[in-house]
């Protein structure tokens, strides 16, 4: 189907932070798959990881044990909040999951009219019903009535909002700690800390979305790390699975209690394929050293953006974001400039508020920084005349 406005380029090969075109051209590639290649393209211990698999095993379902799945489960909540996961094929499935739990959870304590979930302006949970109901965004929604109901939208880093939309009705609050699609635009401390006290104060489960933050993106393994708080639930996907199909729904043992046998499920979700690059992709960003290197790396780029926001003031009007996942909001319209970047040999992602996107692998170093920044460079050179 014809949903798709694709850029007129094909690529037939990628190696770490590179695209190769089938006409020979070489692109820098800080679209990532929209954060979803976090370790570059073919790395060799992923490519190894996957090859191993595939020559064994690819598909059971889950009417079955799968090693893989065991495995990648208890490294993911020993080294987070959580105590039990539910695996997926993408981050809607994710997000659908973590609504489900939600709302169930409350169904089996016995409240089940706390059904409706608090949700923010400009997010972005994904393309299905249930995500585009809780984001309302017009570009979503249109042409698609009628939403499903049971969510009440505020505007994002409002507390006095949410707590004014919170109803005996309020299940839960929904929120990106870094709002990607809506144009990276990133939560505060206090406002992530003032949710989780809210939940706490009014009994409610906090359910955040890093699909697109989560992963190592900001330099810690999720980014609500940074402002000290955890979630009960937590829908997770992109890089987890470093290009492949995986995503996640991370929750408390008591935050899916109502998830017993039967009430959810998934054909494809955590086969042995996706556990086997997911565990892959674990031990390389869960390395000693790794996420501080995306710190340091992460630092140095902001310094250099920050130079040129300051040389082009017209065109770079406002750098935003954390750790690898930076926006730069414009004075001209992003699909051009993000088009011209591409011409120049830069690829990157447009996002809301006229904002480009830079989400580079997380392994980059500077050299590919200050290649990126020449790019930038030249382009912005283009544009302001």
């Amino acid at each position: 189907m014809p949903t798709y406005a694709r850029a007129d380029v094909v690529f037939e090969r990628g190696e770490g932070p590179y695209l190769y075109a089938t006409d020979g051209r070489r692109f820098l590639d800080f679209a990532a798959g929209v954060a979803v290649n976090a370790l570059g393209h073919a790395h060799p211990y992923l490519v190894e990881k996957l090859t191993e698999q595939a020559k064994k095993l690819w598909h059971t379902s889950n009417l079955f044990r799968v090693a893989g799945q065991e495995s990648l489960g208890k490294r993911l909540t020993e080294a987070t909040f959580a105590d039990t996961v539910f695996f997926t094929n993408s981050g809607a499935e994710a997000w659908e999951c973590g609504a489900k739990a939600v709302r169930k959870y409350h169904y089996d304590s016995g409240n089940p009219q706390k059904n409706r979930i608090i949700t923010f302006e400009q997010a972005f949970h994904g393309r299905t019903l249930g995500a585009i109901s809780a984001a309302k965004q017009e570009k979503l929604v249109h042409g698609f009535d009628p939403l499903l109901d049971g969510f009440d939208q505020v505007p994002f880093g409002d507390l006095d909002a949410v707590r004014a939309a919170i109803t005996p009705q309020t299940g839960g609050i929904c929120v990106e700690p870094i709002q990607g699609e809506g144009g990276i635009r990133a939560g505060s401390v206090e406002f992530l800390r003032g949710l989780r006290a809210l939940c706490d104060e009014h009994g409610l489960l906090l359910f955040l979305d890093e699909i697109q933050c989560g992963m190592g993106r900001t330099g810690k393994l999720f980014a609500h790390e940074w402002a000290g708080i955890t979630p009960d639930v937590m829908c997770v996907a992109k890089g987890i699975g470093g290009g492949f199909p995986l995503g996640a729904c991370l929750a408390t043992e008591r935050a899916a209690s109502g998830m017993t046998a039967g009430t959810h499920g998934s054909t494809y979700g955590g086969n042995p394929l996706a556990t086997a690059v997911g565990n892959a992709v674990l031990d390389v960003v869960l390395a000693p050293g790794f996420l501080d290197n995306v710190q340091q790396t992460s630092a140095y780029m902001r310094d250099r953006l920050e130079e040129l926001v300051a040389k082009y003031p017209s065109l770079f009007l406002e750098l935003r974001g954390q750790g690898l996942m930076l926006g730069l909001r414009l004075g001209q319209p992003v699909g051009d400039v993000v088009a011209k970047l591409r011409a120049n040999g830069l690829l990157s992602v447009p996002a809301g508020d006229n904002v480009v996107r830079l989400l580079p692998p997380l392994n980059i170093g500077e050299a590919e920084v200050n290649e990126a920044v020449g790019i930038l460079d030249r382009t912005a050179q283009e544009c302001v005349g």
